[in-house]
């Protein structure tokens, strides 16, 4: 087992990636360098080796594909996860260790909101998508993660022996994030200066489309982690469209003495798919709440796993 393990998913990254991997290496000379390929083309494997990175391949295309292998296959006491693109400076690499290691956090998020994110990136739209994706899961979870997106973390072994990655994509990260709030596992914020990428380095993000499947997944997970809040929004909308449809039958039944069975029968319709919504909500919130306490034991077992690791 890997006292530290750092982690660099690579796709076309030949530009940056020698450096990064030299940076990790210099800061922490204790760690083991994973590099990932994603199916680079442009010799990002060949560059890595040759800086002094342990290489790997993972076929299926997609950063989500990517972490889920480094996750299965790698086992150490502290992780870091840092994309290859060289945005994110190695000199915080001590203090995310000590976060995890001494002070039991089992997700460091690398803050770069709170420092130079915002004068270093080029992409306006990059800027007003990291600061909703930040409001929505801080409104919905109450919580106060100060960066959502950041490719930048570190992880506990039992954070990453017991996520299940279900994205395959850059929408990973929120996943991670919500994974972590819903779980009650301890997280820490700390404040990392941001470089813009080089020029001759594209990013891989698409603004828009993988802002929408970040927003999905917000509410996906919130729709899957907290069913009776979710449900029961759904249930009193529900509700207030089917009185919208029965008050004015009502009304005109009163004035009039007649009744519009159409109407009527749709507002019966919106009142059965409510009381069908909340009893939804109450089953899956059962059903949740068993997962939470099967997950505790593993957390447990996942304890016990790295005592006896470090035994041997």
């Amino acid at each position: 087992m890997d006292k530290v393990a750092v982690l660099i998913p690579c796709y076309n990254e030949s530009k940056t990636v020698r450096k990064v991997v030299e940076d990790f290496k210099r800061e922490l000379p204790e760690a083991k360098i994973y590099v990932y390929d994603n199916n680079s083309k442009d010799g990002t494997d060949k560059i890595a080796k040759e800086a002094g990175a342990i290489v790997r391949y993972e076929t299926r295309q997609g950063k989500g594909n990517v972490i889920r292998s480094m996750f299965r296959e790698i086992d150490a006491e502290c992780y870091i996860m840092v994309d290859g693109d060289d945005t994110y400076p190695a000199d915080t690499a001590k203090e995310l260790v000590k976060a995890v290691l001494e002070e039991n956090v089992d997700m460091v998020v690398g803050d770069r909101l709170s420092s130079t994110y915002f004068t270093e990136n080029k992409r306006p739209f990059h800027n007003v998508g990291n600061v909703t994706v930040r409001a929505l899961i801080n409104r919905i979870y109450k919580s106060d993660i100060r960066d959502v997106m950041t490719g930048l973390r570190a992880f506990s072994y039992k954070f990453v022996k017991t996520f299940p990655v279900m994205s395959k994509g850059f929408e990973l990260e929120t996943e991670m994030t919500i994974h972590c709030l819903d779980k009650n596992m301890k997280i820490k914020n700390i404040i990392i200066e941001y470089r813009d990428r080089p020029a001759d380095s594209p990013s891989k993000l698409n603004t828009i489309p993988d802002g929408i499947k970040v927003i999905k997944t917000i509410f996906g997970f919130y729709k899957n982690y907290k069913p009776m809040a979710f449900f029961t929004i759904l249930t009193l909308l529900l509700t207030i469209t089917g009185l919208a449809f029965f008050i004015p039958v009502f009304i005109d039944f009163l004035n009039r003495g007649v009744v519009k069975i159409p109407t009527l029968v749709v507002s019966v319709l919106f009142f059965l798919c409510a009381v069908q919504s909340l009893f939804t909500g109450l089953t899956l919130d059962n059903i949740i709440k068993n997962s939470r306490q099967s997950f505790e034991m593993r957390l447990i077992d996942c304890e016990r796993e790295l005592k006896d690791r470090r035994d041997k």
